[in-house]
């Protein structure tokens, strides 16, 4: 397995003034950051891959769905509107060198109609992974769909229905990213939504439930390490959490104070645990 840690910790965006950060990243054990994709027209790709290469690390990249679009909604063109924006996200991974994309991508994070999904909703979904497809096989990217927690969307929560959507899409490179974090609200058993989401698990994110260090609070650490071992998970394991002094960031994830001394303590000291379990 390869360990990553999500930059942002320190940015929301990366730029060139993150890139003095890698030597360090890399010294810590990491093999490589993951950055986030807002606006494909603007992401520093060539940029990034180059600097990270020159420091031997790899990339994966997380995107959100921006407000305004959705690719379950129920006008056609707002659907349409919003696949083009991911297929500009896919092809900005492929530029970077990134083989796995992935995060919520289905609505907007913080989205709440105050209902359950529907039945159409969800085939809009299925239609708008199949759609996505072609560009995925084209470019050698994996989506990697996120289940979010309650609070944070109406649309995809556990690891059962992710697993059922993988199954009706029914593609090699549309699978899922199970996040620790959520899963410690959503599920009964956090371990076992891992064996659940096992045949399409393609992203691990290892957060502590609080966001802060993993090893630091009461995820079952042994148990999801079982259970990615039973499931024959061998790619990325990547700590995410959020710089909890970036007022765009915190706010975005509900962070209202220092959950930990400082936010590298949250990737460094987590480094050190990840590898404890490995």
């Amino acid at each position: 397995m390869k360990l990553g840690i999500n930059t942002f910790i320190w940015s929301a965006e990366f730029t060139e003034s993150q890139v003095p950060l890698l030597p360090k990243i890399k010294a810590a054990g990491f093999d490589g950051i993951e950055v986030a994709i807002f606006d494909p027209r603007s992401f520093p790709a060539a940029m990034i891959r180059k600097a990270a290469e020159n420091e031997g690390l790899g990339c994966t990249v997380v995107a959100v769905i921006p407000k305004g679009m959705s690719l379950v909604a129920e006008d056609s063109s707002v659907r349409g509107q919003t696949l083009g924006h991911v297929q500009g996200v896919i092809e900005k991974t492929a530029e970077l060198g990134a083989e796995i994309l992935s995060g919520p991508l289905h609505s907007p994070v913080g989205y709440l109609p105050g209902r359950r999904r529907t039945p159409a909703e969800w085939e809009n979904a299925i239609e708008s992974y199949h759609s996505l497809a072609p560009l995925l096989d084209a470019h050698k990217v994996t989506l990697a769909i996120e289940p979010l927690n309650r609070f944070e969307t109406f649309f995809l929560n556990t690891a059962a229905d992710s697993a059922e959507l993988c199954r009706r899409v029914n593609h090699p490179r549309v699978g899922i990213l199970f996040d620790t974090f959520h899963a410690n609200i959503e599920e009964k058993d956090i371990a076992a939504g891992y064996e659940t989401v096992g045949p399409w698990l393609k992203h691990v994110h290892t957060c502590e439930n609080d966001r802060g260090t993993p090893g630091s609070g009461h995820v079952p650490w042994k148990a999801v390490f079982a259970a990615l071992k039973k499931v024959n998970y061998d790619g990325w394991l990547t700590i995410e959490s959020f710089g909890f002094n970036l007022k765009e960031i915190a706010a975005a994830a509900a962070i209202w104070r220092d959950i930990e001394a400082t936010p590298d303590a949250i990737a460094f000291d987590g480094i050190r645990f990840l590898k404890t379990q490995l």
